[in-house]
């Protein structure tokens, strides 16, 4: 039930949908005698649409949750296992294409490449199912070794966590699959800006990792003047919006170990 309401409630956790929902109700209230109230509610949606795209809300929101968790510092020494979570690829697309298909945060994947060679003897995990909300996309996790044969990496190095939808799931059956032992030192490789709710989760179900956050989408430091794209500025928004709700949620349903998890 979680997950339905997740996937469908979802839908108005971004700002630029719900600001859109409120300009068609007003445009429905203007052909009736609300005429005034929908010119004001369409005027507002207008407002909003302005600020989320022209302001730096967004940039401000994401980078708040980006700068939670630094870079993992390669001086603590090799890591036991790796586990990198998943939302980058399209099995959709990827079905219909007849190859992999990447979306903006392929930086979890490349990331494989890179630890795999430099700590050759740690355990990785590759952890997403089907995430979509009738479950008919496939699981991400098996268009994956396609990239390892084209990064170098056996396909033998990556364990597929396959069954977890979220990121709830996906703690809760990668420690099931790969059973930590207590003193192993594990990486969680995500985006920056989703690494809170992660370790969040991890931590939760009592699987201790380190953040290992990539796929940046804003400077440690930046102009309050910076946002100078409207797409740009409400995308920053929509995401921002999306995880700290995310967050808030999963706190009150007692899946993440706090409501903002730090280091």
């Amino acid at each position: 039930m979680f997950f339905v309401l997740s996937k469908t409630a979802g839908f108005l956790t971004l700002p630029a949908n719900l600001f859109i929902t409120l300009a068609l109700a007003g445009l429905v209230l203007m052909l009736t005698r609300f005429r005034r109230a929908g010119l004001r509610l369409t005027g507002l949606s207008v407002l909003l649409l302005a600020i989320g795209g022209f302001s730096p809300l967004g940039l401000v929101l994401e980078n708040g949750l980006e700068n939670r968790f630094p870079r993992w510092n390669e001086a603590r020494g090799a890591p036991d296992g790796i586990v990198v979570l998943g939302g980058v690829i399209s099995p959709a697309i990827s079905r219909s294409r007849g190859e992999v298909a990447l979306n903006d945060a392929a930086e979890r994947v490349t990331a494989i490449a890179k630890l795999a060679r430099a700590y050759p003897k740690a355990r990785i995990v590759f952890s997403s199912g089907d995430g979509s909300l009738l479950g008919k996309e496939g699981a991400e996790a098996n268009y994956l070794y396609p990239l390892l044969d084209s990064f170098g990496v056996p396909r033998e190095r990556v364990t597929l966590e396959t069954r977890s939808r979220n990121t709830a799931e996906n703690a809760a059956f990668s420690k099931a699959l790969v059973k930590p032992k207590p003193g192993e030192r594990w990486l969680l490789v995500t985006s920056a800006f989703h690494m809170p709710r992660a370790v969040g989760c991890f931590r939760r179900v009592g699987f201790p990792v380190e953040a290992y956050p990539v796929d940046w989408h804003t400077p440690r430091r930046f102009k309050l003047w910076a946002v100078d794209d409207f797409a740009d500025g409400l995308t920053q928004l929509n995401t921002a919006a999306h995880e700290w709700a995310g967050l808030v949620v999963y706190w009150l349903t007692g899946r993440t170990s706090a409501l903002f998890p730090a280091p």
